[in-house]
């Protein structure tokens, strides 16, 4: 059965209603802060599960709006991207990447570990770790392809996107509970506002539900932004694809976008920051339920118990990194909290996730502009800079030889 483009974007609408329904009638999903997307996708992907594996019936959806989906994402995060506030910030931002670089080691450690132990093929072990838990599905596809064509590990991108699938929703899964058990350690409660730094504002992402005032004027402005991060992105993704410089293509497209907000800041023409929210907002929403809904869970069913046993176990570690690693690093504090419930979306799924956890914390919690201003730099942008120069790094080690 296929859906067209059209039908796709009525499902994945609903996708949402569904999980906000779902959410609000659910105490249970309440309780672990779940992200009203991860519900409603969830339950969409096992009622398709369920339709492949007993009525042997395929649903199809065209995903053709999923990437332009993403891109637009990371567009308004770059648009976000104040250079100056990050300055501010520096120094946290700092300690974050350390956490997350550290995580990024672990987990091809134990990958790695636990496929030799296994008596597979440690190249599985880095599919199983940062190549497709961080990396996420494009990253996994391709260091798939390159384990396949010049190490020759078969059914490599295969394994890959099922190994970044799981990570996707266990990402999305994970956040709430590892931040509803941190609270309890700094003793704070539902409703109990964090308190704001001095002069600090709310950020782009930080109240999707907030109404956004704007005008159509300064919507159809922030549109044009968006189109022309994304299509000079593509040309920037293009020009370095095949070369040691290359980088996903969202990359670029949020890079173009911090440079065309700060440089018409620099000339008094700032963005207009309730357009960007309400966009980037939206294209998160339904980007995140596309992602859910469209998820083949049985190609997860179908993962070699090997694989499947290293991913089980990076996700003990990521819930124990977060809460004695994240956390403790990161101030033992509520903005540690939300730190840590984003680690785990990025660190296991993507930086949608990430930001769907932190807003889900948030809209229960309290506010937490420290969170909203490091997460999305460091899981859309630093994250695959470092995360190429590990993975690198490991296949340097006499194993891969």
């Amino acid at each position: 059965m296929n859906i067209d483009v059209y039908g796709t974007l009525v499902a994945a609408s609903l996708v949402l209603l569904l999980g906000n329904r779902l959410v609000a009638m659910t105490p249970l999903l309440r309780k672990w802060t779940i992200p009203e997307p991860v519900a409603g996708g969830l339950v969409v992907a096992l009622a398709l599960f369920g339709l492949h594996s007993f009525a042997h019936i395929d649903v199809k959806f065209d995903a053709s709006l999923q990437t332009p989906l993403m891109l637009a994402f990371f567009a308004t995060i770059g648009l976000n991207a104040n250079l100056a506030s990050l300055k501010a910030g520096g120094s946290m931002l700092v300690r974050f990447l350390s956490v997350v670089i550290g995580l990024l080691v672990l987990q091809n450690v134990v990958g790695i570990g636990l496929a030799m132990a296994l008596g597979v093929d440690p190249l599985f072990g880095l599919l199983g770790g940062s190549v497709s838990l961080a990396g996420g599905h494009g990253t996994g596809a391709a260091w798939g392809k390159v384990f396949t064509e010049h190490h020759g590990l078969q059914s490599a991108t295969e394994a890959a996107i099922a190994c970044a699938t799981f990570g996707l929703v266990m990402g999305g899964i994970l956040g709430g509970p590892v931040a509803q058990h941190l609270m309890k350690r700094i003793g704070r409660g539902e409703g109990s506002q964090a308190e704001a730094p001095r002069g600090a504002h709310t950020q782009a992402f930080e109240e999707p539900k907030a109404e956004q005032p704007t005008t159509a004027a300064a919507f159809i402005e922030t549109l044009t932004l968006i189109a022309i991060s994304l299509a000079a992105g593509n040309v920037i993704a293009g020009w370095l694809a095949s070369t040691p410089a290359e980088l996903p293509a969202f990359v670029c497209v949020l890079f173009v976008a911090v440079l065309l907000a700060n440089g018409l800041a620099l000339v008094g023409k700032p963005v207009t920051e309730h357009a960007v929210a309400l966009i980037g907002n939206v294209s998160l929403a339904l980007f995140l339920a596309m992602a859910l809904m469209t998820l083949r869970l049985w190609d997860l069913a179908a993962l070699a118990l090997p694989v499947f046993s290293i991913l089980a176990a990076q996700t003990v570690l990521m819930v124990v990194y977060a809460m004695f690693v994240t956390f403790r690093v990161m101030g033992s504090n509520y903005d540690a909290v939300v730190l840590s419930a984003g680690h785990c979306g990025f660190g296991l799924g993507a930086t949608p996730t990430a930001i769907a956890n932190m807003q889900a914390v948030t809209a229960r919690f309290g506010h937490s502009h420290l969170a909203f201003l490091v997460v999305p730099m460091v899981a859309a942008f630093f994250i695959d800079i470092v995360n190429a120069i590990v993975i690198k790094l490991f296949l340097a080690l006499p194993i891969f030889q």
